[in-house]
């Protein structure tokens, strides 16, 4: 969005607002909204445009709350507390730390423990749990399915029986069930010992010879690990609310991942690429997916209209692959999304792009995703159990009017 779009000046915003612009100024000295000195004007001041937005939602809300609520579940207000991630001015933060910095320096583990507990990344090394499932059980899961995203749903429910641990919700105990969480899913995926980083099992089971991959691979974890209330993130939220062990919390929001409009979009931005590849004319197969009325996968996102960060990060690591053929492949498809749709990569394409410059196996970008956002899915269940709230919104009932006999 141009800087020019994402401002309002005093009187448009007090406009926006219907209010005096007195009232504008009490906002603003209420923290409700925020202004700035307008560059080389510093006696007018000017509002961004998305926090005038929200006030008026909040107004709108107070005078019809039935609409406000079902908007709310639609790209609109905030509808549960959170402490875990924020979504501001385009940037993605981590308990108040910027994700890309974040995933410039920690690992996987070094990120949950931060979603967790709220602490400062600190130790290389924080999980030491024991492990909980067997090497037979483990090839048990393994030999079960072929597609590894189905074998993270398979090792869930069978490794929650095996754990009694899983239904103690208090904090510290939800904690160390969480680590043994994501060791399990990491040795189901890589056949590697439960006891090393997350990204480096990864980087021996899909790329043991290619330097840098697991850089790579670790910021890739990171920028994946919490997207504050997605669809996952819910799911996993309202099973924890209910009571459910964190096995089954996150089991859910796996399910839910794995949909064709969340986490399983990547698989279609990898079937994009093979088809501009295939078709050596990428603007030719987005006007075609154009005409035809199919949306194109892997562009856009209603919360970063300036583009998402992440995919921004793990296009530049795609390109510091070195694989030029893939690299023109990717900037074409881009570039050409940018002309005929105006949207920018999301991290779906961010993730199929990485993989596929990188020669990652096909899995790896929902791989990544599930493995990632497990951290933030345990984050929210945890915050859930201690709220100790049940998540029961109400139905705007649109159906037959009852008939009294």
């Amino acid at each position: 969005m141009p800087a020019q779009d994402r401002y309002l000046t005093a009187t448009q915003a007090a406009a926006a607002l219907g209010v005096k612009h007195a009232t504008l100024y009490a906002y603003t000295s209420r923290g409700q909204l925020t202004s700035e000195a307008v560059p080389d004007q510093p006696r007018e001041r000017r509002y961004l445009r998305e926090d005038v937005d929200r006030l008026r939602e909040r107004k709108e809300a107070r005078r019809d709350p039935d609409k406000a609520t079902a908007k709310a579940l639609q790209w609109g207000g905030p509808v549960l507390s959170s402490s875990i991630t924020l979504i501001h001015a385009g940037k993605l933060y981590y308990r108040g730390q910027d994700a890309l910095e974040v995933a410039e320096r920690a690992t996987l583990e070094q990120v949950s423990e931060l979603l967790w507990n709220g602490e400062t990344m600190s130790r290389e090394r924080p999980f030491d749990q024991a492990f909980s499932f067997s090497s037979r059980q483990l090839e048990h899961v393994r030999s079960a399915a072929k597609d590894p995203f189905v074998r993270l749903q398979l090792a869930l429910p069978l490794a929650g029986a095996l754990d009694p641990g899983a239904y103690d919700l208090r904090p510290a105990a939800v904690r160390r069930t969480g680590a043994r969480i994501l060791r399990l899913l990491t040795a189901v995926i890589t056949r590697q010992p439960p006891d090393i980083p997350t990204h480096v099992a990864l980087q021996r089971a899909w790329s043991p010879g290619t330097p840098g991959a697991g850089e790579v691979i670790r910021k890739a974890l990171v920028l994946c690990a919490d997207h504050e209330l997605n669809a996952s993130a819910f799911t996993a939220r309202c099973a924890a609310s209910a009571g459910a062990s964190l096995y089954d919390a996150v089991s859910a929001a796996m399910a839910t991942l794995k949909g064709r409009r969340h986490g399983g979009e990547t698989e279609r931005v990898s079937a994009l690429l093979l088809e501009v590849k295939s078709a050596r004319g990428a603007r030719a197969v987005v006007a075609n997916h154009m005409r035809r009325g199919e949306r194109v996968p892997g562009f856009g996102h209603p919360l970063y209209p300036d583009g998402d960060p992440r995919a921004a990060m793990l296009l530049r690591m795609a390109e510091s692959s070195g694989n030029r053929e893939s690299c023109k492949l990717i900037r074409s498809l881009a570039r050409a999304a940018f002309e005929l749709l105006h949207d920018l990569p999301n991290l779906d394409y961010g993730l199929a792009a990485l993989a596929s410059a990188w020669r990652l196996p096909a899995c790896a970008p929902l791989i990544l995703f599930a493995l990632g956002r497990t951290a933030g899915w345990i984050a929210h269940a945890m915050e859930q159990y201690e709220s100790g709230q049940l998540i029961r919104p109400r139905a705007n009932y649109r159906g037959p009017a009852p008939v009294d006999k």
